[in-house]
This record gives structure tokens, sequence and C-alpha cells, in this order.
């Protein structure tokens, strides 16, 4: 598969779920001890990256994420045991599914017109570049 990949996302009913971008935000968070420079490693403002985090924190029994207070001495974050053990179920469920549906994903690929063709789905756009185009 060139440029084709399976994208997983977990819902936990309607209103909670864990995917891709709050995955690698932990990861970030995991690589930089700071939610602020998480974020900003990902392109997200501060209040975004601690918004997903809240969420994440509120989604599940444990915290996935410790956070100290900001100030002169600066802050710090760090993922718990319960938040590190999230990304590794995650990404496992991730490769698991990807080796599952290889084969199909690989099908559909070949089904693809080439990208040079104006077609239907071949740029995505987002809701609110689409409403700026109508009006």
């Amino acid at each position: 598969m060139t440029g084709t990949r399976l994208t997983v996302r977990v819902d936990f009913g309607s209103d909670r779920a864990i995917g891709p971008g709050k995955i690698a935000l932990l990861e970030a968070i995991r690589d930089t001890g700071s939610i602020s420079q998480a974020g900003r490693q990902l392109g997200m403002s501060y209040r975004r990256a601690w918004l997903l985090v809240d969420d994440m924190n509120r989604c599940f029994r444990e915290p996935v994420v410790t956070a100290q207070p900001g100030g002169k001495e600066g802050g710090g974050a760090a993922l718990t045991d319960f938040g590190q053990d999230l990304v590794r179920s995650y990404r496992a469920i991730v490769a698991e599914a990807t080796a599952a549906t290889e084969t199909r994903v690989s099908a559909l690929e070949a089904s693809l017109r080439s990208s040079g063709r104006s077609g239907i789905g071949t740029r995505k756009l987002s809701l609110r570049q689409a409403a700026s185009r109508r009006g």
C-alpha cells in the first residue's frame, strides 16, 4: 500500500473516543514531558491540547496524564502507567487491524482512479472550507 492507510478510532458510545490524534498527543507528551510542547509539536494550541488531555482523563477510571502547574520553574506532564498502557493497547489494535485488513485495503487501493483525474473524493474539504466556497 503506497499512500493508503487504515485509520482506527475506538468509540466508547456516542460521546467518548480514542483515535490517532489523541494517541499522537499522548506520545508527544511522553516524549516532551510537556502538554504545551506536545501541542506545539502537533500544531495545536495549549488550550486544545489541555482540553484533549482533560477529556481523556475524564473518560477513563484512571487518569492518563499527570501534570504539574507551570510558573517560573516550569511545569511538566507525564503519562501515568495507565496512559502508557493505553498507548500500547491502541498501537496493538492498529497493528492487528492493519494486518487483518491488508489484502482488502490493497484491493480497494488497486480499484482507485489515478490521482491525475478529478473525481469524487479526490480532495477532502473541511466543513468550513466547503461553506466558504458556497457563499
